[in-house]
């Protein structure tokens, strides 16, 4: 059975493309342009996926994100925002609408399939995330592996690697990695963590070239994830 995608976008041209590309890839699509009328396609179409724009007709994504995070039915329907300006992503952040993934305009719909894809797998399969990355981690003796392979990190760098292993996906904000990272106050600067983010990427590379899951996101901050293009 097909996975059903709900496409949340005023923009007729973009919307249709969007559509395009999905159903090439398999899923079943519905497409929504007006704010108003979402909770009740939500309720008819029950997606497994909305991908939903924030400027819309009548009602805005972030009000219906909110609204649908506040739903006893609803609560758990994985949502990715479609974002105008890098800008509004360090927004919703802040706000913490509870959306799972954000995509900023202009962008591939190729890239959207596959973060579409994650999302679901992600969805299905959350608690073998971290082994499909080759990702091993003891909390108990915070030790890392990667493909079988230790990987030599600091307390800082495990600290990074776990918390972000937690949501696969989730793009946090360096002030939100330094707040995790240094519980005592201190003050530090987002280089730091970019420092961190390098040091760690090159020990991952150095046991595993080919592996790749800590990945930027431009003038936000850092998200973990295996994304697999068409």
């Amino acid at each position: 059975m097909s996975n059903k995608v709900l496409v949340v976008e005023d923009e007729t041209k973009l919307a249709e493309l969007l559509r395009d590309f999905l159903e090439r890839s398999g899923f079943l699509v519905k497409l929504v342009a007006d704010g108003n009328e979402v909770m009740d396609e939500i309720n008819a179409f029950r997606p497994d996926v909305l991908l939903l724009d924030i400027m819309l007709p009548n009602k805005d994504g972030v009000s219906l994100c909110k609204e649908i995070r506040q739903s006893s039915i609803h609560q758990y329907l994985p949502i990715i925002m479609l974002t105008a300006k890098v800008d509004e992503i360090d927004l919703l952040l802040g706000l913490e609408i509870g959306a799972d993934d954000y995509v900023c305009k202009p962008y591939s719909p190729r890239e959207v399939v596959a973060r579409t894809k994650a999302l679901i797998r992600r969805q299905n399969y959350c608690e073998d995330e971290n082994q499909s990355m080759g990702l091993c981690l003891d909390n108990d003796k915070m030790q890392a592996y990667i493909n079988g392979k230790r990987l030599d990190l600091t307390a800082i760098e495990y600290k990074l690697l776990s918390l972000m292993s937690q949501s696969p996906g989730r793009i946090y904000s360096r002030s939100q990695l330094m707040s995790e990272m240094y519980s005592d106050y201190r003050v530090v600067s987002e280089r730091t963590i970019d420092s961190h983010i390098k040091k760690l990427r090159h020990k991952i590379a150095d046991v595993s070239s080919n592996t790749e899951i800590i990945h930027s996101v431009y003038g936000v901050g850092y998200k973990m994830e295996y994304l697999e293009l068409d």
